[in-house]
C-alpha cells in the first residue's frame, strides 16, 4: 500500500479553512468529541490522526495510526494514507487503463504495473478546507481540478463530514463532477490496532479476531494485489475464511504454508491485502467486527458500501514511529503486520470488469452525485 511522494511544504503553514471556521488546538488538531469517543483531524487528506475509545477498563485508548507532528504527514516518503480520502478513485485501476464511451483514459503508474488511489497526487495528498464544525463533528471540502490526477479528467466537488455520537463515529461523504463523466469511488483508509501497541505479548495483529459475516465471497487477486476477474467463496476454516464463525483470529490460518504469499508480493505478502464481498447484509447490520482480547475493545462496521478491503499491513518496515499516544517503553515502531486497514468501498477496479455489473456504480456524471456513509460503533467483549 506503500508509494512515494515528493516532499510537499510543511502542513503548519498550508492549512486552509474557510473564513470564519474555528482554528485548531495546540496540537495543530482539530478535535471532535463525544461520551464515548474522542477524535482528532488535519486538513491534509482530512485526515483521522487520534481516535480515542474506551477498553475494558474504562481507560482512553488510541486505537488508529498515524503521527504526533501534523507537519510530518505531507513529508513521510512512505506516504501510507493513514486514515484519510485518497479519491477520486480508490484502490487499484488495472494496468493504468480505463475506458468511457469508448475513448480510454491513461492514469499514473504507481503501484507495480498498475495505479493505486488515482496516482501520487490523490486526494490524500491534498489540503482540504474545514468549511465546519462543532463540538461533536467538522466537514472537510475538496475542489479537483480536471486531470489534477492524472487521466481523471472533469472537475470534482468532494466533501466528507465526521461526527461522534456516543459511541459511534460517522463518516458521510459526497462528491459532485458537473462537466464530465469520470471514475468516482471513495473509502475511508482506516488503519486499526485496538491494543494501542501496548500489548506485551506481540506487537502483530494476528491476536485481533475479524468477523465478516455476510462475507463469503472474495475477489480473487493476481500477484499484485489485482482483482483477476473470478469471484471465490471461502472454505470454512480456509485462510480467507472470516464469515463462517465469529471469533477467527485474523491469524487463524497462520499455520497454512499458502499464507506467506496470500496477499502477492512474489510471496512475500503474508495475510490479507484483498476485497471481501458483502452479500444480504440486512438493512444496518454490522458486517464487520474486529476486536481484542487484550484491549476488550470491538469495533463494529455499518456501510452502505458493497464490500470491505482488508489489509494487514505487510508492508510496513519497522522504521515508522508510533504516536505518543501508542507503545510502551521497547515498543516505539510500527512493524510488519502489526496493523489492518479496514476500507469500505465498491469492487476493486470494478470500472474494468462490466461482467461484475459495478461499471455505472463507479462513473458519475453530469447531474449525478456519488454518495458514500459507514460508521463505527466501539464497545467491550
Amino acid at each position: 500500500m506503500r508509494c512515494s511522494v515528493a516532499i510537499l511544504p510543511v502542513l503548519s503553514a498550508a492549512i486552509s479553512v474557510v473564513a470564519g471556521a474555528p482554528s485548531p488546538g495546540e496540537d495543530g488538531k482539530y478535535t471532535i468529541s463525544s461520551m464515548g469517543i474522542t477524535a482528532k483531524f488535519i486538513p491534509y487528506g482530512a485526515t483521522l490522526t487520534n481516535l480515542f475509545v474506551k477498553d475494558k477498563n474504562g481507560e482512553d485508548v488510541d486505537v488508529v495510526l498515524g503521527y504526533d507532528d501534523v507537519d510530518y504527514y505531507p513529508e513521510d516518503p512512505g506516504h501510507p494514507v493513514y486514515n484519510s480520502i485518497p479519491g477520486r478513485y480508490v484502490n487499484r485501476i488495472g494496468k493504468g487503463k480505463y475506458t468511457i464511451d469508448n475513448t480510454t483514459y491513461t492514469t499514473q503508474i504507481n503501484d507495480g504495473s498498475n495505479t493505486l488511489h488515482s496516482g501520487t497526487n490523490n486526494w490524500s495528498y491534498r489540503v482540504w478546507n474545514v468549511s465546519a464544525a462543532t463540538k461533536d463533528s467538522i466537514t472537510f471540502t475538496v475542489r479537483d481540478a480536471s486531470n489534477s490526477s492524472q487521466g481523471m479528467l472533469g472537475l470534482v466537488k468532494g466533501q466528507v463530514t465526521y461526527s461522534v455520537s456516543k459511541s459511534t463515529w460517522k463518516i458521510t461523504m459526497e462528491a459532485t463532477s458537473p462537466e464530465a463523466k469520470t471514475p468516482l469511488m471513495l473509502t475511508h483508509h482506516t488503519y486499526f490496532n485496538l491494543d494501542a501497541y501496548k500489548n506485551p505479548d506481540t506487537l502483530k495483529i494476528w491476536n485481533h479476531t475479524l468477523y465478516l459475516p455476510y462475507s463469503k465471497r472474495y475477489l480473487v487477486a493476481d500477484d499484485g494485489a489485482l482483482p483477476t476477474g473470478k469471484i471465490a467463496t471461502a472454505e470454512p476454516n480456509s485462510i480467507n475464511d472470516f464469515a463462517s464463525r465469529p471469533g477467527l483470529f485474523l491469524g487463524h490460518a497462520r499455520g497454512d504454508s499458502r499464507f506467506s504469499g496470500n496477499c502477492g508480493g512474489g510471496g512475500a505478502c503474508e495475510g490479507y491485502n484483498g476485497y471481501f464481498l458483502i452479500d444480504d447484509a440486512p438493512e444496518d447490520a454490522a458486517v464487520v467486527q474486529l476486536a481484542s482480547g487484550f484491549s476488550g475493545i470491538t469495533a463494529d462496521l455499518r456501510t452502505d458500501q458493497s464490500g470491505v478491503v482488508v489489509y494487514s499491513c505487510n508492508w510496513m518496515d519497522g522504521t515508522a514511529d508510533l504516536k505518543s499516544t501508542q507503545g510502551t517503553k521497547d515498543n516505539r515502531k510500527v512493524v510488519r503486520s502489526s496493523c489492518v486497514a479496514i476500507e469500505a468501498q465498491d469492487y476493486v477496479d470494478g470500472i474494468n470488469h462490466p461482467e461484475w455489473g459495478r461499471v455505472d456504480k463507479q462513473i458519475t456524471g453530469p447531474g449525478q452525485t456519488y454518495s458514500w456513509e459507514s460508521s463505527w460503533t466501539f464497545g467491550n467483549l
